[in-house]
């Protein structure tokens, strides 16, 4: 049985969207860390890997239903995917969560799989530490995967971006809930630098990139500013 998310198809069931995710928000890590969570291989996968970060406000995990996304990119990809669970806010502020999957990345390449044979994919909080993730490998020099997906990425803690007030009251997500989730995930930390807001960081070098976001979303020009400060870098 999948695991389905819904999206609100009247303004009155947004808003009642809105109101239950305002109440949902709620030393570097060792090389030989072990790292949580589970492969998913669909029929057919063969080589390379896609590492999967997953969504919820860099405070909750549904597992069940992130296998089922890590199998759908197993399956679009022809790769098994590593499902990443990652330490979660508040209880693990900034930057347990990229430390962690920094230390995916590298368990992948430490059991072989060719650096340009994988794939990083994140949706929401999970798209936004494929960002910080990247900046930091790319930072820290060493191989760089293949491509990247993200989908909805905050990439500006700071709260910048223009749709934010312009589309706030269209989306599920709003900026108040914004709000409460950088005050959990940076638990102080510096709103307008990088890695933690991706929009701060160089992006030379980047693998390349397929950046998804929707036209009424509040993230749109969180997306879009990435996006162009991408282009702009080659």
């Amino acid at each position: 049985m999948l695991n389905v998310i819904a999206v609100p198809t009247t303004p009155e069931a947004a808003r009642a969207v809105r109101h239950r995710a305002d109440a949902l928000i709620a030393a570097p890590l060792p090389d030989d860390a072990e790292v949580r969570g589970d492969w998913v291989r669909a029929p057919g996968a063969r080589g390379g890997a896609v590492i999967y970060v997953h969504g919820g406000g860099f405070a909750h995990t549904m597992p069940e239903a992130e296998r089922v996304m890590a199998y759908r990119l197993s399956k679009a990809t022809g790769r098994p995917a590593l499902r990443v669970d990652y330490r979660l806010a508040p209880e693990h502020p900034y930057p347990a969560a990229i430390e962690d999957v920094l230390a995916a990345w590298r368990r992948v390449l430490d059991e072989g799989v060719p650096a340009a044979e994988v794939v990083l994919a994140g949706e929401s909080a999970g798209a936004t530490l494929v960002l910080s993730a990247l900046l930091e490998i790319g930072r820290t020099g060493g191989p760089r995967p293949g491509a990247a997906v993200v989908v909805s990425p905050v990439t500006d803690f700071a709260l910048t971006g223009a749709s934010l007030a312009a589309n706030d009251g269209k989306d599920v997500m709003s900026r108040a809930a914004l709000g409460s989730i950088r005050a959990q995930y940076l638990a102080g930390a510096p709103a307008d630098q990088a890695p933690q807001s991706p929009l701060y960081g160089d992006p030379r070098g980047l693998p390349p990139l397929l950046i998804a976001v929707g036209t009424d979303e509040v993230l749109l020009d969180d997306a879009r500013r990435f996006a162009q400060a991408a282009d702009a870098a080659g």
